[in-house]
């Protein structure tokens, strides 16, 4: 039971919740047939999440949460009780994706960071930041080294192909490759003043591959974040966020 007076229950709002997980409190009880049943209330459990949690929350703090719901522009996450936020899909990592399922599915358990409050109380939350900056990401690869990536974009100039969701190289133009194929790449050379990583594709493989979320910072052992910067300090582009209230 969880209806205002004169609301009625929408059966498409109880058909949705059917084999999930959801929180309840408990509102009081009555007789149904001889047995005491326990009376529940969806609201008052997130008015209570709300009053006692996400009330306290500031931009840059970092928590779990549950994908419920994908659209192509973002994610929509439970960040508790049941009250969802939006994760836009600019927000999901720096390596531009065409649609969110490219890196999530529904029912995944991932970090994100409050990205900001608005007047109304609606939390945007963000995950890109907690992927892991330009240097830590490249930290795992080396001029001359082989590895397996996956395309996601083919422009005139050359390919774009995802080494890990917070980095992205250019390959060199070839024929035949397709946006969200694997690929064997050949790292050419790796410039730290330019953010650029040079590659060259070996080989291609269909699609449907993906590479795992790799969290540098994660609501496991960070709490909160007042900064964060991506790019490196000798290169004169700068892509930085600063979480303030």
């Amino acid at each position: 039971q969880d209806n205002r007076p004169g609301e009625i229950t929408k059966d498409i709002a109880v058909l949705s919740r059917v084999g999930k997980p959801s929180c309840f409190t408990v509102i009081g009880f009555r007789e149904e047939r001889g047995e005491r049943v326990a009376i529940l209330s969806r609201r008052t459990a997130q008015a209570e999440c709300r009053r006692q949690f996400l009330s306290g929350l500031i931009p840059g703090d970092i928590l779990p949460a549950r994908i419920t719901h994908i659209e192509p522009f973002g994610a929509f996450v439970d960040i508790g009780c049941g009250i969802v936020s939006l994760l836009p899909i600019d927000a999901i990592s720096v390596s531009r994706i065409s649609h969110p399922t490219d890196r999530h599915t529904v029912g995944e358990h991932i970090s994100v960071v409050i990205k900001c409050i608005d007047a109304s109380g609606r939390i945007y939350v963000s995950e890109r930041e907690l992927l892991g900056s330009w240097e830590e990401n490249v930290s795992r690869f080396a001029v001359g080294q082989t590895v397996a990536g996956i395309v996601r974009s083919i422009e005139s100039y050359g390919i774009f192909v995802e080494l890990a969701p917070n980095l992205a190289g250019l390959a060199e133009w070839r024929a035949g490759v397709e946006v969200g194929a694997g690929a064997a790449v050949y790292i050419k050379s790796i410039l730290p003043s330019k953010m650029k990583v040079k590659l060259v594709i070996i080989d291609t493989q269909g699609s449907g591959v993906k590479i795992p979320t790799n969290y540098y910072i994660s609501h496991e052992n960070t709490e909160h974040i007042s900064y964060w910067r991506y790019s490196p300090r000798e290169c004169k582009k700068v892509i930085e966020t600063v979480f303030s209230e």
